[in-house]
């Protein structure tokens, strides 16, 4: 479903005038039809000029991303037509409420859209008629997602969705996620959290500097590189995996 090849996206380094530094260096991505992806990687990593490159809301400096055979470059109209995007943080018009919003937004894929089903579909029909900011932490998340889903789109980006959220906030959201997977959608999601990382995902890349630095089904990542010395599990974590990768110390 998605292809990225030889991604590479410079920035100007702040810490040495007059020179760039690679965001994101010359990776490359295979994303298959129907399955839900992580890209996890520390502060600072590429993940968000990543998937910022592959909706098509940041330039690509160099190579290419192919989406249901799609060139982004050639094609940006058309993939904004097949893809979601959910952001880290929305804003929307404060005098709508959420019924009003589900349809403005469909009304820019010029599609009529069934507000009330959608918000059910996201367990926020009892809030059709209530306003952005009088939702909780965990609604405003669900309900940033429905604006996302409006267009029926084939492949959902998610970006840190679940930030923030108290245990059945973020519950609520992973059975959400999962249910959108079950209907066909390939999901693409950045997050610092390893259990959801080892929940959601059928495959992982984890990025650092940069650089993929590692792909492959959680499972698998952590057969390869878990340390089990560092932990109760008998087969290790994820998040063996994630720090034996990109180490201990903290980022900014």
């Amino acid at each position: 479903m998605i292809k990225a090849t030889d991604l590479l996206k410079k920035y100007p380094d702040p810490s040495n005038l007059g020179c760039m530094f690679n965001a994101v260096d010359g990776i490359n991505l295979n994303i298959s039809e129907g399955i839900i992806f992580g890209l996890l990687g520390p502060n600072g990593a590429g993940k968000t000029t990543t998937l910022e490159m592959l909706e098509g809301l940041n330039d690509i400096d160099h190579g290419e991303v192919i989406i249901d055979q799609m060139n982004i470059k050639d094609h940006p109209y058309e993939i904004k037509k097949i893809i979601g995007v959910q952001l880290q943080s929305n804003e929307y018009f404060d005098r709508l409420n959420l019924k009003e919003l589900i349809t403005l937004f469909g009304s820019l894929y010029s599609k009529t859209i069934d507000a009330e089903l959608l918000l059910a579909k996201v367990k926020l029909d009892d809030k059709a008629n209530a306003l952005p900011d009088d939702l909780s932490g965990g609604q405003k998340q669900r309900f940033s997602i429905a604006c996302a889903l409006v267009n029926n789109p084939k492949v959902l980006f998610l970006d840190e969705p679940t930030t923030g959220l108290d245990p059945q906030a973020k519950r609520n959201l992973w059975d959400l996620v999962i249910d959108l997977n079950n209907e066909g959608m390939t999901i693409v999601i950045t997050t610092h959290n390893m259990e959801e990382a080892q929940y959601l995902c059928q495959e992982i890349a984890i990025m650092d500097k940069g650089k993929i630095i590692a792909q492959d089904s959680p499972e698998n990542l952590i057969s390869k590189f878990a340390n089990k010395l560092t932990t109760s599990s008998d087969s290790g974590t994820l998040e063996d995996v994630f720090l034996n990768l990109t180490g201990y110390e903290l980022r900014d």
